[in-house]
């Protein structure tokens, strides 16, 4: 049949099949959303911080985004949601104390952190949480063998949103349905059903976080910008004046009696001044009077040396 010696092509010769498309390795993904920054793609340093979706971040390469915008490619798809720091907290991670893998797996990669409570590595095999009251970082298993009464799986990721938002509508009952608790670490007090956040949930978890997000964010009271201050004007720097009345108050009357007295006593100290110096003596007089029938401005007990010198050559 095709004149090659017998050799009879099938269909598996003449038609090429469509390539599967390649699927990314699973493994790799977990081991880059808890080994590495979302943002920058670097290896976890402390501070970290992580956000309202459970995302993990370097604090420096966060801060960086803030300031500018642009300094990474893809940072408005990934963090896009952050307004500022406000809207992170900052991680309390327990470092790991075993800095090698074992023996037997050389390949394997160690943890950099682990749960303070169990000491399993946080490495993606089983979930961890955070509190947002004092940012303390456990496994789910570990907080909930240490919690007085256990948060059930509703309390854990996306209903802790949604708490928060029904909090703020309705303040008295809310404050009835928190379950508060302490932290096993630090002794901060937390509620259960508000304060739970899921680190890197499921892809369908996390965009039910995020709508709770947006849902919360818009209830927030709008708070009015900070007035700037204005330069004072020329009549705001002016001392205020006094302000005149009207009606002015009438003087307070004496006593005529006090009056009258008071005349008498001011006439004959006068009278008594008088008499005085008509019977004062020439030489007396002189002390008081200059040479010449110039008049002088001190008095015998004012009048100093160096004036009895100048009026002297006068």
């Amino acid at each position: 049949m095709g004149n090659d010696g017998g050799s009879i092509p099938d269909r598996r010769d003449l038609v090429r099949n469509k390539p599967k498309a390649e699927q990314a390795d699973k493994a790799n993904q977990t081991r880059a959303r808890w080994l590495f920054c979302a943002l920058s793609k670097n290896k976890l340093q402390d501070p970290v911080v992580s956000c309202a979706l459970g995302r993990l971040y370097n604090k420096v390469a966060l801060i960086e985004f803030l300031l500018d915008k642009s300094s990474f490619g893809d940072g408005e798809a990934i963090c896009g949601h952050i307004r500022s720091l406000k809207d992170v907290k900052t991680l309390k991670l327990t470092p790991n104390s075993i800095k090698t893998p074992p023996s037997s797996d050389s390949n394997a990669e160690v943890a950099p952190f682990v749960c303070p409570l169990n000491f399993k590595e946080m490495n993606g095999s089983q979930p961890f949480v955070y509190l947002w009251t004092c940012g303390c970082v456990f496994s789910q298993a570990g907080l909930k063998a240490v919690s007085r009464t256990p948060p059930s799986r509703e309390h854990l990721g996306i209903l802790n949103e949604d708490v928060k938002g029904k909090q703020k509508e309705h303040e008295g009952e809310a404050e009835a349905e928190k379950q508060l608790d302490l932290c096993p670490q630090c002794g901060t007090k937390y509620d259960k059903t508000g304060d739970i956040i899921l680190l890197n949930p499921p892809l369908e978890e996390e965009e039910r976080m995020r709508l709770a997000m947006e849902r919360r964010r818009a209830s927030e009271p709008k708070t009015k910008g900070k007035k700037r201050k204005h330069a004072p004007t020329v009549s705001e720097t002016e001392p205020p004046t006094k302000k005149k009345h009207s009606s002015a108050s009438p003087a307070p009357s004496l006593n005529p009696n006090i009056a009258a007295t008071s005349r008498a006593v001011a006439n004959t100290l006068v009278g008594e001044e008088a008499k005085r110096r008509a019977n004062m003596s020439e030489a007396v007089k002189s002390l008081y009077t200059p040479k010449g029938g110039l008049q002088r401005k001190e008095t015998f007990m004012t009048m100093g040396t160096f004036t009895r010198v100048l009026y002297s050559y006068v």
